[in-house]
């Protein structure tokens, strides 16, 4: 199998998100290798004998994905043994004729403590932990979004997601059976919070499948319970104009950039 490396003398965060984004374009098997923070020619060198090494073991070059700042690490990494694509010197070049001013690469500049949204990611996180499941009903007007849905939806991993990756606030809250009753209404603690509400729901074999492996022969679990709650909560969205989206087929990161892209709401991010 064909080795994909992913250096950097930082995170290596942006040669992944690069190289993963390109590779994913072909149906093709790949050993993914991460090395970050190679900062010293010796550092280097150890990570050219590696290289070198899966080339000799696989008999297929590996491909090297690589930004570095410092110009003497750099260049050792383009002598590698692998096919070598340094992302920066595709675009820093171009872009310094188009915006008019001389790059200033600096290490640690995009993925570190020091980056601008650092702090109010930190805060979105702290946030999203002391307003999961409903757990604390007094700050959500603090909130950018509140996640509403039946129990294993996907609230929780999506709320951490927006809150880690885009610095936003997300509190969520479940509808659980207690809610139920004959019919579904929109709970008290939401009123007021409408337009701050987005819906998330789920295919009734998928919701089975994941609350039986948690408890397994359970009423919570049964396809019967499930369907019952998909089905209400699915009314009260329409019913009270809550926008929503099935979660089933996507990942988080599809659920959350589906969810920006239908608020509005902005990215805290750069």
């Amino acid at each position: 199998m064909r080795a994909a490396f992913y250096i950097s003398d930082g995170t290596a965060i942006t040669a992944e998100v690069f190289g993963h984004a390109l590779l994913s374009l072909f149906p093709v098997e790949f050993q993914h290798i991460t090395i970050p923070f190679v900062e010293t020619e010796q550092h280097a060198e150890t990570v050219l004998e590696q290289i070198k090494a899966h080339f000799e073991e696989s008999g297929q070059r590996p491909l090297v994905f690589y930004t570095m700042v410092n110009s003497e690490v750099r260049q050792l990494m383009s002598e590698s043994v692998g096919i070598n694509y340094n992302f920066l010197d595709q675009f820093v070049a171009p872009l310094e004729k188009v915006i008019g001013v001389p790059s200033k690469p600096e290490k640690h500049r995009t993925h570190s403590i020091h980056e601008k949204t650092y702090d109010i990611r930190i805060e979105a996180v702290n946030y999203a932990l002391a307003n999961d499941d409903g757990s604390n009903l007094k700050d959500y007007h603090e909130a950018d979004i509140i996640l509403v849905g039946v129990s294993r939806s996907g609230k929780t991993p999506t709320s951490l997601y927006l809150a880690l990756q885009y610095g936003i606030k997300a509190a969520n809250y479940p509808f659980t059976e207690d809610d139920m009753g004959d019919i579904l209404k929109m709970p008290a603690s939401l009123r007021g919070f409408q337009k701050k509400l987005f819906g998330l729901t789920i295919d009734a074999n998928r919701l089975h499948q994941i609350r039986s492996e948690r408890k397994a022969n359970s009423r919570y679990a049964s396809m019967q319970q499930c369907r019952m709650e998909l089905r209400e909560v699915e009314n009260l969205y329409r019913k009270e104009k809550i926008p929503f989206l099935n979660s089933t087929k996507f990942s988080i990161e599809e659920i959350s950039a589906k969810i920006l892209a239908t608020t509005g709401l902005q990215r805290k991010k750069y």
